[in-house]
């Protein structure tokens, strides 16, 4: 998808050629008197038009306009969120039919974060996954101009929303596809992949590697499968390296039988998504890699299957982890956890100024927050208010719940210093327990994104989230680091 951005108002989006028009209107919508304005308030006052977010009313060559189809687009009250929900009903209204370009119309100045919602909403409803088909029916839509009064002012904001998209259709293409063709080689390649970018570097270690580390967890976890494990780092380093990184690890479990404990057969299928964590630390690294903000980022994805073999980890076994600490597994489906607490004690190396984990851990956290928001845990209050401002400016909300001591009762066990599971009630926050023990030496947050990272039924598809919360946050880190440059004496 090419998107451009273009000083242009009603009345000269009247003559630009393209295939489909979309023009924004909002709450006591003043017509021009161009022909664009005059139809609008023409529909208006025939209360053919709601302007009630994501209500549309379209038009096949209107006279006076170049465009061969219009979509006049109700926008409420032209904020981000209302602005998200007009071009997403707008662009779903057209993408089956021939539209290639696409002209995306502001009538007045947009409000803060309006520009990158409409880019953002324009992607994710024209986005067609392809790879595995024989056959593919591929998006039509292929550009898409935002027009508005004056492009200087908000041209920082339509880079980043451009770089989120790139960043996002690459987490969802990786969470997408069938677990045979996304193994945790085939992961640690994408990752390689993505050292051809400016900055960017990336080693893969193998299970010797890994064993050799003493992650005695993160193997527990792998052993049942044939799919030999891959531990991916990823560097993206742009700054003095005497500044600490934000070390982002996410869960890469490409299949989850459950193993031993194995799930029921019912929409197994939609396991293939339990590696969203790690697809969003890809396509944060890929948003990174075009933006290049003066940061230095961490990425760290154990990569494996979860796997009912014959090797296969039983309940009641106990591992050693890299921490030392020991842990009875008592379900093997809570595996997530395994793999990524040997991860955050890897990350300590690092010494970082924030780690946050990306994971689909829970079902818990489904029944929770269900998939509006994804359930955000942090032993900083200063980086759960960051991670919950970078949400709420990205349209990627999360919800922060809590860490009391007193959760993590039912973790005890006479057998090892942890069990992996406690009991069913406050699953979402026992597993957060759990993963808080190996994060007492640095900043930690915890996203649990399994209500978040994909849909199911007729819908079904991953989302992409959470890359634009993360790069949201990032890119703060960047301007905190610039003011505090500023403020430094010198």
């Amino acid at each position: 998808m090419n998107f451009e951005l273009k000083t242009l108002g009603w009345a000269g989006s009247a003559s630009e050629q393209c295939d489909a028009m979309v023009a924004l209107v909002g709450d006591g919508f003043k017509p021009g008197k161009d022909a664009l304005s005059q139809l609008a308030a023409q529909a208006i006052k025939a209360e053919d038009l709601p302007t009630k977010a994501g209500k549309c009313l379209s038009a096949y060559r209107p006279a006076g306009l170049a465009c061969t189809r219009l979509v006049l687009a109700g926008a409420a009250d032209l904020s981000a969120k209302s602005v998200r929900q007009a071009v997403a009903a707008a662009v779903a209204s057209i993408k089956d039919g021939a539209a290639k370009h696409l002209l995306l119309v502001f009538q007045d100045a947009p409000a803060k974060g309006a520009v990158r919602a409409a880019v953002m909403a324009a992607a994710e409803a024209s986005y067609v996954y392809t790879t595995t088909q024989s056959k593919p029916h591929a998006r039509k839509l292929q550009r898409v101009t935002i027009a508005v009064a004056a492009a200087a002012p908000v041209k920082a904001e339509f880079e980043r929303a451009q770089a989120a998209v790139v960043g996002i259709e690459l987490a969802k293409e990786w969470a997408n596809r069938p677990s045979n063709h996304a193994t945790p080689t085939l992961l640690a390649q994408a990752a390689q992949a993505l050292a051809k970018l400016p900055k960017i570097k990336c080693e893969v270690l193998g299970p010797a590697q890994v064993k050799k580390l003493g992650m005695g967890s993160f193997m527990a976890v792998s052993q049942g499968s044939e799919e030999p494990l891959r531990f991916i780092v990823l560097r993206y380093e742009n700054a003095p390296k005497a500044q600490a990184p934000v070390v982002l690890v996410g869960k890469g479990i490409t299949f989850d039988t459950g193993g031993i404990s194995l799930k029921p057969a019912p929409e197994m299928d939609e396991m293939k998504y339990d590696m969203s964590g790690a697809a969003s630390v890809l396509g944060v690294f890929r948003a990174l890699g075009q933006l290049q903000p003066a940061i230095n980022v961490i990425g760290l994805i154990p990569a494996c299957e979860n796997m009912p073999d014959g090797r296969a980890i039983k309940p009641g076994d106990v591992v050693t982890s890299m921490s030392g600490q020991t842990i009875e597994i008592l379900n093997t489906d809570a595996e997530g956890r395994l793999v990524l607490c040997d991860a955050l004690t890897y990350a300590e190396r690092f010494k970082p100024r924030a780690v946050i984990d990306i994971a689909t851990l829970t079902g818990a956290c489904m029944i929770a927050l269900g998939g509006v928001r994804s359930g955000m845990f942090s032993s900083d209050d200063a980086l759960a208010a960051s991670l919950l401002a970078a949400g709420d400016a990205a349209l990627d909300p999360c919800w922060r719940m809590p860490l009391d001591e007193e959760y993590a009762e039912g973790l005890k066990t006479h057998f090892a210093d942890v069990a992996n599971v406690a009991g069913r009630a406050g699953g979402a926050i026992t597993a957060a327990k759990f993963l808080q023990r190996f994060a007492a030496k640095f900043s930690w947050a915890h996203l649990d994104i399994a209500g978040t990272a994909w849909k199911g039924g007729a819908a079904k598809g991953a989302t992409g989230r959470p890359v634009g919360l993360l790069l949201d946050y990032l890119l703060g880190a960047v301007q905190a680091d610039g003011r505090t440059a500023k403020r430094a004496p010198k």
